[in-house]
């Protein structure tokens, strides 16, 4: 990522866009520190009801080495998908019954629509956060995904090397998959990329190849692993785990950009261990947590200079965030133009 702020948000507000580049490499990560004062109210409180849209399986693990540092915690967790997480935090919050300490989602904007709900928070690293990262003060991006380009390689003699490529005739015929547009927030930053870096014309050059729909990012990757087509863009901690695992996958971030895509999550204002909850944000947000991320699940991460980079990932790799306003205000008018364009109906 570019060095001073000024230039970041020049090169945004030149742009349009919010285009960065990374810069450091990896180094001895800073250890979580948490002042006594906070471990001691948290070890009174003693648990945690946590909230979260993320798979119980990745979670899990995330508590489970959170509590290696914190063992006096006690984690209950209830997971939903997005909206279905959003409706009963409103649902909740509204009957005055909201039972959340911790709310973990990756849909920023629909987070920030309830944004009066949380506490304001801020973790002790908030300086060295992006501040394009963030749509509001009171949530923080506790996980960062990315977008990368995978390829079965028991299928792919010539894999692709740009995003650009994937327009190309040669992959024509089925070879290529999209996740459809309208299947969540993170593939809405992935196609607003498309068009906006990639240039207007990029959707439609795209579906040229006749490439094969999914709802979603899990049956698209098992897809690709099963071979029954050979190239994808793909959220990268969706490809990791089987690419790490032995699956005949590899990965790749283009040269042209790697969309990412910063969670936004909070503190209730009606939390009833808010203490024990900003233990867990706190450290999933240090860099010792940030690490754990990029390192077990293949997430990115939003903090200014990264402690850890994935394979394939350098000081010259670009990653772009959309500006929120346009990530809101844009979304109906051009998911209507994909559909048509690649020929989705719901």
């Amino acid at each position: 990522m570019q060095s001073g702020i000024s230039r970041r948000q020049a090169l945004a507000g030149a742009a349009g866009l919010g285009s960065l580049a990374l810069v450091g490499r990896a180094r001895a990560a800073k250890p979580f520190t948490p002042s006594e004062s906070l471990v001691e109210a948290a070890r009174k409180e003693g648990r945690i009801t946590l909230y979260t849209a993320t798979f119980i399986e990745v979670e899990q693990e995330v508590v489970n080495e959170f509590r290696k540092r914190f063992p006096f915690i006690r984690v209950e967790m209830i997971r939903a998908p997005g909206g279905q997480l959003i409706t009963r935090v409103k649902t909740e919050a509204a009957s005055g019954k909201l039972a959340a300490d911790l709310v973990l989602h990756s849909d920023r904007g629909l987070m920030k629509g309830i944004e009066h709900l949380f506490a304001d928070y801020a973790p002790p690293n908030a300086a060295d956060y992006l501040p394009e990262s963030l749509v509001s003060p009171r949530l923080w991006p506790n996980i960062t995904a990315g977008w990368s380009i995978a390829y079965n390689t028991e299928l792919v003699k010539n894999p692709p090397k740009t995003s650009m490529d994937l327009t190309r005739a040669e992959y024509g015929d089925g070879q290529i998959a999209q996740v459809i547009a309208q299947s969540g927030g993170t593939t809405w930053t992935r196609i607003m990329f498309e068009r906006q870096v990639l240039g207007e014309d990029y959707w439609a050059k795209q579906a040229a190849t006749r490439p094969r729909l999914y709802p979603s990012g899990a049956p698209c990757s098992d897809a690709l692993v099963r071979g029954e087509f050979s190239i994808a863009p793909l959220v990268y901690n969706i490809v990791y785990p089987k690419q790490r695992d032995g699956a005949p996958i590899k990965t790749f971030f283009p040269p042209e950009g790697v969309p990412i895509v910063p969670y936004g999550s909070g503190i209730p204002k009606t939390a009833q261990n808010p203490n024990a909850a900003r233990l867990y944000l706190d450290w999933q947000l240090s860099e010792e947590g940030q690490i754990f991320s990029i390192k077990q699940h293949g997430n990115l991460t939003s903090l200014k200079v990264p402690p850890l980079m994935p394979e394939g990932m350098s000081k010259d790799t670009k990653v772009w965030v959309p500006k929120f306003e346009e990530f809101e205000a844009l979304y109906g008018k051009w998911i209507e133009e994909w559909n048509k364009i690649y020929g989705y109906r719901q």
